[in-house]
């Protein structure tokens, strides 16, 4: 497949404002979100209340979806995001597939050479899992059952049994998104020694606030504030997959049909209220807790990912192999 083209940048010249001094570039399902919440509480940091705003991945603009805040074209229209940040925070944003993404790091590296980069990596097995539950969620998946969706992988890079609404089909190539010694080393190959921060989920997961003092520390900022403890963004599966993707269809699409309910909506109820009513009945009715891992597949997924697990234990100097379960796969 085609690789997409990177996202419109004004010339080193223009006048874009602040751009941020880090960046939480994944992994998705690993925290993130709760991460940029508690970063966000901080009076010494700046981060736009809307994460993800993908504007450094030009894998993720080829068909980007429709968003209340719009995605970023120009990196003055992606500066004016930090316009409202005081000249003594530290500026940041949190795109958690720019992990992911083989040109994302060189792009920040381009405009923000001495940036820090924060990662949080999840034991590739539950990580697989999650992120094929949010893919069902957000559209971009179709396919319900795991095992089937790894099936496709193959297939689907040569363009076949790509769902037709998906924003992001080259995500659906699951195995991209365990290569963590390859994805960390875009980062540490073009960003000064100790700019960039791996975190482990299981430690934030463990112990919020502490995972969360090592951030500060690292951005510079002072430790002892307090912030509050979140988790936000919980696992869920769409209670029918084909109401999942009706709603989507009329919520997005163009035709008369779609066209026609958007706009009675529209005039009775103030977009705020649409926004979060959506969000709330969507949650309640179209949302359930996810079943039971099927243990069998995740033993199976171990062993798959076990070279990749040893190598990023190499990596970072620290025994992932026994803590995730590793040393008995296989």
């Amino acid at each position: 497949m085609k690789a997409a083209e990177a996202p419109a940048a004004d010339s080193a010249s223009a006048a874009v404002g602040r751009l941020p001094d880090f960046f939480i570039v994944g992994q998705p399902k690993s925290g993130t979100t709760a991460l940029h919440h508690m970063l966000r509480s901080h009076p010494q940091i700046f981060m736009p209340e809307n994460k993800e705003p993908w504007f450094f991945a030009a894998e993720l603009h080829e068909r980007t979806p429709p968003r209340p805040a719009g995605t970023p074209r120009s990196l003055s229209e992606y500066g004016a995001l930090f316009a409202s940040a005081a000249p003594e925070q530290r500026v940041g944003e949190a795109s958690v597939l720019y992990l992911w993404s083989h040109t994302a790091a060189e792009a920040i590296a381009a405009v923000a050479p001495r940036a820090r980069v924060i990662a949080i990596l999840r034991e590739p097995a539950s990580l697989l899992r999650s992120l094929h539950l949010q893919f069902l969620e957000t559209y971009v998946e179709t396919e319900p059952d795991l095992r089937r969706a790894l099936e496709l992988e193959p297939s689907r890079r040569e363009g076949h049994n790509v769902p037709r609404h998906t924003y992001w089909p080259r995500a659906l190539a699951y195995s991209e998104h365990v290569r963590y010694v390859e994805q960390l080393s875009r980062y540490r190959d073009r960003f000064p020694p100790g700019h960039v921060l791996v975190l482990i989920y299981d430690d934030f997961r463990r112990d919020n606030a502490a995972t969360v003092r090592t951030v500060l520390r690292f951005l510079e900022v002072d430790e002892d504030v307090p912030v509050e403890s979140a988790e936000i963004n919980p696992t869920v599966v769409p209670r029918s997959q084909g109401v999942h993707e009706l709603l989507h269809a009329v919520t997005v699409g163009r035709g008369p049909l779609s066209r026609a309910a958007k706009a009675a909506v529209t005039r009775v109820v103030p977009r705020r209220v649409r926004r979060d009513g959506v969000r709330a009945a969507k949650q309640r009715f179209l949302y359930a807790p996810p079943q039971p891992p099927d243990e069998e597949l995740m033993a199976e997924l171990r062993a798959r990912y076990t070279p990749e697990v040893v190598a990023l234990s190499e990596y970072l100097g620290r025994d992932l192999v026994s803590e995730w379960g590793y040393d008995a796969a296989g």
